[in-house]
């Protein structure tokens, strides 16, 4: 660490942006001199993904052997699946196979294969660079998606873990035809084939079940065909095994980026105010299932070409730092604010030529 006097010498946000990306850097150098495996980026890649899609095979075939209770196997493959959503995020970035696109392409297959809840992660790409650029306003279309800036309440409760809920709920919101024929088609678009069998499945799941309870709840149960209860023992295995784990970590996930982030009255560019570290002990159940997300993803944005496992083994130097340049750590305000950085008493107090952003909804 440079001397105090250095440090109070850093006046501007850019200026403190620019020394927590310094220091996170050389400690990244630090590590990998430390232990030369982290030099092997593409084969720790790899191997990652090996162990989790050998992970979710495993719960799988456990779960069919009956050796694993539903419940646990929905659990496990939700943290295995947790580990291939950072592997598709460091894929974005090109920090696998940047120069090698066969397996580039295919480790991208592969780990949408074991999140099919999610988008086609080659258009997520472009929406992922772009919230790099944008983050924070209105056009950061992939915080948005997730409901950051939404006020907290029943609508953003349903959004926050269902993509396609999300979607129908801002259909509904539009106030024109052609705007509404825009987020039809592009949702259409963004999730086929995986994402719509996926969630088609889920939605099965739920209605059948919903029927079925409620017919046993009126002493009329339905007459299902032998066609319709085998197609549901198929359903049933889907959801225990891939279905349900990604609804899981879609929400642990989303809950946590969408309040970590923040929205509407940020500077442009201004990397201190994007996001803040979001690590209270309440939120490790949902930590959990998102790669200990609200505690790691702040450093990416300060330095974007580290894998997400260096960015784990450097939490407690990044940390440090960062409280000392001024990000935030646990802003449970941004609840009540819609992830807005400007808290109550500072908005009270700025003059109305500095009249914060709002959300386009």
């Amino acid at each position: 660490m440079p001397p105090a006097n250095a440090i109070a010498g850093l006046q501007t946000d850019a200026q403190r942006s620019a020394h927590i990306r310094a220091q996170v850097l050389a400690h990244g150098i630090e590590l990998r001199q430390r232990y030369p495996l982290l030099r092997h980026q593409d084969a720790l890649g790899v191997a990652i993904l090996a162990l989790a899609l050998g992970g979710m095979l495993g719960s799988a075939a456990l779960y069919f052997d009956g050796h694993l209770a539903g419940w646990a196997c929905v659990l496990l493959n939700a943290f295995f699946a947790s580990l291939t959503h950072e592997l598709e995020h460091d894929l974005i970035h090109s920090m696998y196979f940047r120069q090698r696109r066969l397996p580039h392409n295919l480790m991208l297959a592969l780990v949408w294969l074991a999140r099919p809840s999610t988008i086609n992660p080659w258009v997520r790409r472009h929406l992922h660079l772009n919230h790099h650029k944008v983050s924070g306003t209105e056009a950061d279309l992939e915080e948005r998606a997730i409901t950051n800036g939404e006020p907290w309440g029943p609508a953003r409760l349903l959004m926050v873990g269902d993509n396609m809920m999300s979607s129908f709920i801002r259909l509904l919101r539009a106030r024109t035809a052609r705007h509404k024929w825009s987020i039809l088609s592009r949702t259409l678009k963004v999730y086929a084939p995986l994402g719509l069998l996926h969630w088609a499945t889920w939605y099965l799941f739920l209605g059948f079940h919903a029927i079925d309870g409620l017919g046993a709840w009126l002493a009329t149960p339905p007459a299902w065909s032998a066609s319709t209860l085998q197609l549901m023992a198929v359903v049933n295995g889907a959801v225990v095994v891939l279905v349900g784990p990604n609804v899981l970590r879609t929400f642990c996930l989303h809950f946590v980026s969408s309040n970590m982030h923040y929205y509407g009255d940020v500077e442009p560019g201004n990397l201190i105010q994007q996001t803040q570290v979001l690590n209270p002990w309440w939120l490790w159940p949902l930590q959990l299932f998102c790669c200990n997300f609200g505690s790691s993803h702040a450093i990416h944005h300060f330095v974007v070409k580290e894998p997400f496992y260096i960015r784990q083994l450097s939490l407690p130097v990044a940390h440090r730092v960062m409280r000392d340049m001024g990000v935030r750590f646990n802003d449970f305000g941004t609840f009540t604010r819609a992830n807005r950085w400007t808290r109550r008493a500072e908005r009270q107090s700025t003059t109305p030529h500095a009249a914060t952003l709002t959300g386009s909804e």
